[in-house]
């Protein structure tokens, strides 16, 4: 015969297994529900990485058109002129620029290959200027490892020309100086050229929208792969010069790619 505690404990029990299974339940609930929570949240991190990434493809690969048409009557000049060595050259170097320009994906290069890459877009500008172009550049080897967004300076010396040194009568002085301050790499690129008040304004209004603005601008294009990249840590200055020209002034994190990452590949 069952005694009166045992009585107690067994009738306890009927009275709080439902309890404890219920609170069980749901703990398990709520779990469940924070399980598919955090799901739901990594799937959305990765969706927005996924449309940032598809978003800084685009812009990387945006190629101002009035570069190429350039480009192309330099071709058919020196076509015309049968200028037949430097009609190979400028096939060469305009095909192994439109190659890198399409090929590269990463979201980061080294220095050393913006530069590279930069140094293609110069070489058929100087076809197209001849002797009147000057270009000097000033730069630390130390430097050529960090890391930057391609297609930076390339844009910045392809608006030097668009907007200023294009319209230049003369000699046309372009400067590229890459530093570094503290933490940061600094890139400036200074031009003689003929830039308007008009122009500069215009830059400096689209270089300065807010980041969900679309346009395929070369500065504002720059600013928003640089906040892509690296946030509000990165900025964009642009200053007209009392002697005539612009000088762009741009300044990112410090941080070093992988070397064999960032090798020139074919």
């Amino acid at each position: 015969m069952i005694s009166f505690e045992g009585f107690t404990l067994l009738i306890l029990f009927f009275i709080l297994a439902p309890i404890i299974g219920a609170i069980a339940l749901l703990f398990l609930f709520i779990f469940e529900k924070r399980i598919d929570l955090l799901e739901n949240r990594n799937v959305k991190i990765e969706l927005e990485k996924e449309l940032q990434q598809a978003l800084y493809n685009q812009l990387n690969q945006q190629i101002q058109p009035h570069f190429l048409f350039n480009t192309l009557n330099v071709i058919l000049s020196l076509a015309r002129l049968n200028r037949t060595r430097e009609l190979v050259r400028a096939l060469e170097v305009l095909s192994q620029f439109l190659k890198f320009k399409y090929k590269s994906t990463e979201s980061l290069i080294s220095l050393r290959r913006e530069i590279d890459y930069t140094e293609q877009y110069l070489e058929i500008q100087k076809l197209r200027f001849g002797s009147r172009l000057s270009i000097r550049m000033d730069f630390a080897d130390d430097l050529l490892i960090a890391c930057i967004p391609p297609f930076v300076l390339q844009t910045l010396v392809e608006n030097a020309f668009k907007h200023g040194l294009e319209r230049k009568m003369g000699e046309a002085l372009l400067q590229i100086r890459i530093s570094s301050d503290e933490d940061k790499v600094r890139l400036e690129v200074i031009d003689n050229g003929s830039s308007s008040v008009e122009d500069i304004v215009q830059e400096l209004s689209l270089a300065q929208e807010p980041v969900h603005e679309k346009s395929g601008h070369g500065l504002d294009n720059i600013r928003r792969r640089l906040h892509l990249c690296f946030g509000d840590h990165a900025h964009l200055m642009l200053t007209p010069l009392e002697e005539g020209g612009t000088h762009v002034l741009v300044e990112w994190p410090y941080v070093i790619c992988d070397p064999y990452e960032n090798e020139v590949r074919g």
